[in-house]
């Protein structure tokens, strides 16, 4: 069966370029792209992994991962934070409160794959 991957990012551009890379992977991707229903939409689709953006309309990614964090039933989903500024600081928060990894756009396609399996146990 397919891993299931949520993505939770308000730039088209890159819910399409992640969606496609996904999907020709063989992954079934779900797509969200506002903060404050976030946690909903998580709660609803029970990813494998989700790979979520730090700036989004609502609640940042990190409010978003320190809820996550602090739930029970999701406190271990792996998720891989994505962010336009990659400054120390915002990987330190990002690693403070619990990221599994942390990627600064751009990207590449390869990076994501690579990264996305090693988190969900993947080759």
């Amino acid at each position: 069966m397919a891993k299931q991957v949520l993505l939770i990012e308000d730039e088209p551009n890159i819910i399409e370029a992640i969606s496609f890379i996904l999907s020709r992977d063989g992954w079934s991707v779900s797509t969200h792209a506002n903060g404050e229903t976030a946690m909903d939409a998580v709660r609803r689709h029970t990813p494998d992994a989700l790979v979520l953006d730090v700036m989004l309309p609502g609640r940042s990614g990190y409010e978003i991962l320190q809820d996550l964090r602090a739930d029970p039933e999701m406190g271990t989903l792996p998720v891989l934070m994505l962010t336009a500024r990659g400054q120390k600081k915002d990987r330190e928060l990002a690693d403070k409160l619990g990221a599994t990894r942390f990627m600064t756009k751009p990207f590449s396609n390869a990076e994501v794959l690579t990264v996305l399996r090693e988190m969900t146990g993947g080759a």
